[in-house]
């Protein structure tokens, strides 16, 4: 997968798209027209871009024993908070109120990129990932996305793998 280097990337890109190019990581940059009144940012994402919806994952923050913990996981599913506590030594898991999360991440729902974060969360990526050479997460707006490898995603973000999607 060739890297697209585009000044926008460098110059004026998103905090995912910098931090993936200080990083050396490759990765593809897609963006398309968001429609607000589409009922899934992750499901028009997929069909935007043209791509399976087991491909695309997003990005969810949820409190587990009050810490803000990232999980990500395939827009065609949700997220099992059992497991997700489970993944990181918790007990309880519930998802983080909105607020919470854009202020913290520095991105708005719908937007929300595991990289980049203004605070550098612990994060889960559901392991049905490692089952495709790429994936894509969001790039940190809504209409935008980033496509890269699962372990180069994990490894940026130092992500544990654990089956917390669901069908």
């Amino acid at each position: 997968m060739a890297k697209k280097q585009k000044k926008s990337q460098t110059a004026g890109g998103t905090p995912a798209t910098v931090a993936l190019t200080a990083a050396g990581t490759p990765f593809t940059v897609h963006s398309y027209d968001h429609d607000p009144a589409h009922p899934s940012y992750g499901q028009e994402a997929a069909e935007a871009m043209g791509v399976s919806p087991d491909r695309v994952f997003k990005t969810l923050v949820a409190d587990v024993d009050g810490a803000l913990t990232v999980a990500v996981v395939p827009v065609a599913g949700t997220l099992n908070l059992k497991a997700l506590a489970t993944a990181v030594g918790g007990k309880r898991a519930t998802m983080a109120d909105p607020a919470a999360a854009e202020r913290t991440t520095g991105y708005v729902r719908g937007g929300i990129s595991p990289l980049g974060q203004r605070k550098k969360l612990r994060t889960v990526l559901d392991d049905s990932a490692s089952a495709h050479a790429t994936i894509c997460v969001s790039a940190g707006r809504r209409g935008l996305e980033v496509e890269l490898a699962p372990a180069d995603l994990a490894t940026l973000t130092a992500a544990v793998l654990a089956p917390i999607g669901r069908e």
